[in-house]
C-alpha cells in the first residue's frame, strides 16, 4: 500500500488539475509562436526538449534536489532558493519564477503541507524569493512524493506547461499534445538516470526563450504573463 499511496500522490501533484499557479505563464513561447519562430507540432516538440535539456536537468531539477533534501531546514532551503533567483537573468523569468511559486506554497500551506506555511512566511517577509523550482522541493518533500517521483513530476509539469500554451494559443490539437508528451518520455526517462548536478554547478542556456520574455510585455496581444 505504501508504494501504492506514492503512485497515487505522484499522480494527484503532478497533474494539470492541481492549481499550482503555472498556467498563466508561457516562459517565452507565446512571443515565440506570435512572431512566427515556433510554427508547428514539430517546433514545440523541439521547443520543450530544449528547455528540458538546457534549463531544467541542468538548473531546475539541481535546485529541487537541493531543497527536497534540505527537508525542514528552512535556512537552507532559502540559500538554494536566493541563487536560483539569481540564475534568473532576466526580470520576466525571474518574477514569473516567484509568482509561480508563491502560488504553489499558497495551495501547500492550505493543505497544511508541513513547512509551507512557515516557508511562505520567509517569502512574505522578504526574506526569501520562493521561486518555482525551490519550492517544488520543499512541498513535494513534504507531501512524502519520493525525491526521483518528485524529478519526474518536475519535468513533466513542464512539457504540460508548455503543451498547453501552444494549445490555448490554436498552434496544435489536444492529439498532437499527446504526442509530444510521449515523445517527451524517452528524453525524461535519458536525464532521470543522469546523475544529479550538484547545485553550486547549476546553469541555464536558454536565451532564444529568455529574450522572448523580455519582449513579451511590449507586444500587443497576451495571453500570458511572460
Amino acid at each position: 500500500m505504501a508504494g501504492e499511496a506514492a503512485l497515487l500522490a505522484a499522480l494527484q501533484h503532478g497533474d494539470s488539475f492541481f492549481p499550482s499557479g503555472t498556467i498563466s505563464f508561457s516562459w517565452g513561447l507565446e512571443t515565440l509562436i506570435a512572431e512566427g519562430a515556433v510554427k508547428s507540432a514539430a517546433d514545440v516538440h523541439s521547443f520543450v526538449e530544449g528547455q528540458l535539456t538546457s534549463r531544467w536537468a541542468t538548473c531546475d531539477r539541481p535546485a529541487l534536489v537541493a531543497t527536497y533534501r534540505a527537508e525542514d531546514a528552512l535556512d537552507e532551503v532559502a540559500n538554494v532558493d536566493i541563487k536560483l533567483d539569481i540564475l534568473a537573468l532576466s526580470r520576466e523569468m525571474r518574477e514569473g519564477g516567484r509568482r509561480a511559486g508563491g502560488a504553489l506554497l499558497d495551495v501547500h500551506s492550505s493543505v497544511n503541507t508541513p513547512q509551507a506555511g512557515a516557508y511562505r512566511d520567509r517569502v512574505r517577509a522578504g526574506q526569501a524569493p520562493g521561486q518555482l523550482a525551490a519550492v517544488q522541493g520543499l512541498v513535494w518533500a513534504g507531501v512524502k512524493v519520493g525525491e526521483e517521483a518528485a524529478c519526474a513530476i518536475s519535468a513533466h509539469v513542464v512539457c504540460t506547461g508548455f503543451v498547453g500554451v501552444a494549445i490555448r494559443l490554436g498552434l496544435i490539437s489536444h492529439i498532437a499534445a499527446q504526442r509530444i508528451l510521449t515523445g517527451m518520455r524517452p528524453v525524461i526517462c535519458q536525464l532521470l538516470a543522469e546523475p544529479i548536478l550538484p547545485f553550486d554547478m547549476a546553469s541555464a542556456y536558454m536565451p532564444a526563450a529568455e529574450i522572448a520574455m523580455m519582449r513579451h510585455e511590449t507586444s500587443q496581444v497576451r495571453m500570458f504573463a511572460n
